[in-house]
């Protein structure tokens, strides 16, 4: 079976819809970001006070708590499993796309390492490895940098005209 390049040929009613979900779930992902950065854990330490608290800093503008296990559980179970649904819908479309068997291999594989390492590493941290606040980081800017690669990549492949 064929699937390279399938989605540009596509009907055109087919494409704007995979091009509307994409757009949608591109809004949704970057909200969480913009969510990210109004918590201030865009930082090492940002990210640890984010989890683990800031109650001993007497000047601190916004006084934060420990989150409490189940509340981390929360945070980890949802997002590890809204994060895969997101990956593999949006790995899908990466699939049907004209591009190298390489490049679709990491755009579809490597978000899910990265979910696993962003996820379990505040989990890890919150426990009290707190190294893993650097892998946080790295892995949720590599999680970053993949959607936003596969979600340009559908896109553009949704409004470049069809090879007959």
């Amino acid at each position: 079976m064929e699937y390279n390049g399938l989605l540009t040929r596509f009907p055109s009613e087919i494409r704007l819809f995979i091009a509307t979900f994409v757009i949608i779930l591109s809004v949704g992902f970057f909200t969480g970001l913009l969510f990210i950065k109004e918590t201030e854990s865009t930082t090492p330490a940002g990210i640890e006070e984010n989890y683990l608290g800031n109650e001993e800093d007497e000047d601190a503008e916004v006084m934060k708590f420990k989150k409490g296990d189940r509340e981390m559980l929360t945070i980890v179970h949802t997002h590890i499993l809204s994060m895969s649904m997101i990956f593999f819908l949006l790995g899908g479309l990466v699939w049907i796309t004209r591009c190298s068997k390489k490049w679709k291999l990491f755009l579809t594989i490597e978000p899910f390492l990265s979910v696993i390492l962003t996820f379990g590493g505040i989990y890890l941290m919150w426990k009290g490895i707190s190294w893993f606040k650097y892998i946080v980081i790295f892995s949720g800017i590599l999680m970053t940098l993949t959607f936003t690669g596969s979600a340009s990549l559908v896109l553009w492949q949704c409004v470049k005209p069809s090879r007959k």
